[in-house]
């Protein structure tokens, strides 16, 4: 009895950690994406304009990630330990890039020193949603050395910037009038075209290279279920070009985050039930069970005041931001 609470009481927290890395990588990922895209506008009342979208919602985007970290070491510290071992250095540079960001959007408002911290800005963003993109592809290989891994997470993290910055350009869309609004619409495209080619080369890597594509895509079930998300994720895209190209503009970043969460569930369900695929089951890696009990408890009182902060913060400075009149 005790051994089946247990393992509830593990796969819940997997997927509460889903949900939150999911609500993190939706809301955070749309802001470094702005930011990543300001490295392309060199006229500082866009880059005025693209902050501006941001400037309201961003910190508590990034609190996802804390109670993430926070979670995971309380209800995985077997995993916590292992990815902290494996990964220092990327994470290192992901929160580096956060103080990056952070930083800047303070100090941007400097006369002398202005151009300076946007480019600062931009950069911290890049290399955050980098680091992000590596940490991803080093757990997909189950954290292996090797030039088909070094490749592997390359693609990884050249994706991720992508995704994030085609959920930047759809985001802009949404915020912004007139010449931006009409830039971010031609970059969501590409970037959306780069973010399918980097899915489409890592799908191709598991199947062929990874113990996921062999052990876990060939039970039964899963590689249907896999099929069926792929195909949702398929008609997402085509809603996204219809959608560029009819002149919607709240239309594409919908589109956008489904394909991200459609895309997020196919991960999952790869990983599943390895924390880290050949080296670390959830269930090995959880606390005990009155550990994630209490925990349980308060992440039920935490959850709703989060989400509804964060809506609460959309809807308040819903509605498209201009530039400044002279």
């Amino acid at each position: 009895m005790e051994s089946t609470t247990h393992t509830m009481l593990a796969i819940t927290w997997f997927g509460l950690l889903g949900l939150m890395l999911a609500f993190y990588v939706v809301t955070d990922g749309f802001d470094l994406g702005v930011g990543i895209l300001s490295l392309l506008r060199r006229n500082r009342e866009d880059h005025d304009v693209m902050v501006k979208t941001i400037s309201h919602v961003w910190d508590a985007n990034e609190t996802w990630l804390v109670v993430l970290g926070g979670a995971l070491f309380g209800a995985f510290p077997a995993a916590y330990a292992l990815l902290l071992q494996n990964l220092y250095m990327p994470v290192m540079a992901l929160i580096a890039g956060l103080i990056m960001r952070g930083a800047a959007i303070e100090f941007r408002h400097s006369v002398e020193h202005g151009r300076l911290w946007d480019t600062v800005f931009g950069v911290g963003s890049l290399v955050a949603a980098a680091a992000q993109g590596i940490v991803l592809g080093k757990i997909l290989t189950g954290l292996l050395p090797g030039g088909l891994s070094g490749l592997f997470v390359t693609v990884s993290a050249g994706g991720v910037v992508a995704g994030y910055s085609l959920l930047g350009a759809t985001y802009l869309m949404k915020k912004t009038v007139g010449s931006i609004e009409r830039w971010a619409r031609r970059i969501a495209l590409i970037c959306a075209l780069l973010t399918v080619a980097a899915a489409l080369l890592m799908t191709a890597a598991t199947w062929f290279f990874s113990g996921i594509g062999h052990i876990r895509w060939t039970q039964p079930g899963v590689f249907h279920l896999l099929i069926a998300l792929g195909f949702a994720a398929t008609l997402c895209f085509a809603y996204l070009v219809v959608s560029l190209n009819s002149g919607n503009t709240s239309g594409p970043f919908r589109a956008s985050v489904a394909l991200f969460l459609f895309s997020f569930a196919g991960l999952a369900i790869s990983l599943f039930p390895d924390f880290i695929p050949g080296k670390l089951g959830i269930v090995d890696a959880a606390s005990d069970s009155p550990t994630l009990i209490f925990m349980l408890v308060g992440i039920g009182l935490i959850f709703p005041v989060m989400i509804g902060y964060n809506l609460f913060q959309y809807f308040i400075f819903r509605g498209k931001v201009t530039r400044r009149p002279h």
